[in-house]
């Protein structure tokens, strides 16, 4: 007999379908979205909104504007973009030399990172600095192979300096940032920090105004912020807590771990032996040990309370006399010192 259902049975069975005699969506789970996930491909989140990242890059840009205006008496037009995650191949496609490319160490946060700023903001820096008016003759595409003079350098490194103690600041509420220059590059496509097909977290800073926006862009690789993706999401803001949703909550909370079961051990004494003792002892063979005035009670094997044994109704009971801190310390005993 076969399994397959015949050409009238198909035929019967679609007409059932059509005319409604036959039931659907009679399964399990039929109302379940279905989202498609590729296992192979790594997770392009971070585990926590973005906004965590844009809030900082908030605090730095307000930071970064204010060391700006001290080196270079000026007061640039600097906001940050939304923070994108991109391949760093895709990242690396739009980008042309020279530029002023510094691959960056933020410890203790793993890899390197990457500051690339544009040579425009180099240039009208340079001639902010020297009194001008942050224009630039620059007319053209700048040679591929063009490097930065020590007088442009100078200004980089301005421009770095300040970048580093606004970011060690911006991220100070999370994490103590120490900060280094690992090496300077013109052509980004030497600055390896991660593979092509790698994740990285893209922040980006126009500075100026109009069509003559340039940026510096701050590159993260991917594997950099997700171990401390639990921190990052902890920064977002979650109201006050005095919100009525939120003590809702919180008593739905306290109640469904009341009624939690636990389970307690109650520890009448202890003793000290030999191994040679353990080894050559005999049924009926007594071994003595002193017994405290009050039973430790245990919670999972973690200590917790002191106990008076007795009985109620001709029950064993015990009862709460002292609780004991991590330690295993009762309040006599902390008091002691």
């Amino acid at each position: 007999m076969s399994d397959l259902l015949s050409e009238d049975e198909l035929k019967a069975l679609s007409e059932g379908v059509a005319d409604g005699t036959i039931p659907v969506d009679t399964g399990y789970n039929t109302r379940t979205k279905v989202k498609k996930h590729d296992l192979a491909s790594e997770d392009s989140t971070l585990g926590v909104n973005l906004s965590s990242v844009e809030m900082i890059n908030e605090r730095f840009i307000r930071l970064f504007r204010l060391g700006l205006v001290e080196v270079l008496r000026s007061t640039p037009k600097c906001n940050p973009n939304k923070v994108e995650i991109i391949k760093y191949g895709d990242y690396l496609k739009g980008k042309t030399a020279p530029l002023a490319v510094n691959m960056i160490r933020l410890n203790p946060l793993r890899g390197h990172s990457l500051v690339v700023i544009d040579p425009d903001i180099i240039f009208q820096s340079l001639d902010v600095f020297f009194g001008g008016f942050g224009s630039t003759q620059q007319t053209g595409t700048l040679p591929p192979t063009r490097l930065f003079t020590p007088t442009e350098n100078r200004i980089i490194k301005l421009i770095i300096e300040v970048f580093f103690e606004s970011l060690k600041e911006a991220w100070a509420p999370l994490i103590e940032l120490e900060t280094e220059i690992a090496s300077s590059e013109i052509n980004p496509q030497f600055a390896q920090i991660a593979d092509e097909n790698d994740l990285v977290v893209l922040c980006r800073f126009d500075v100026g105004e109009g069509e003559k926006k340039n940026a510096i862009d701050l590159v993260y690789p991917y594997s950099t912020l997700k171990p401390i993706r639990d921190l990052l999401r902890n920064r977002v803001a979650t109201g006050d807590g005095n919100e009525l949703s939120d003590k809702q909550w919180s008593e739905d909370l306290e109640k469904a771990v009341s009624e939690a079961s636990v389970e307690l051990s109650v520890v009448l004494g202890q003793l000290t032996a030999t191994y040679k003792t353990l080894m050559t002892a005999e049924m009926g063979q007594i071994l003595y040990f002193r017994k405290d005035e009050l039973a430790r009670v245990d919670i999972y094997n973690n200590p917790c309370f002191l106990a008076e044994l007795g009985s109620v109704d001709s029950q064993i009971a015990i009862k709460i006399k002292d609780s004991l801190d991590m330690l295993g310390l009762s309040k006599k005993e902390r008091n002691n010192g």
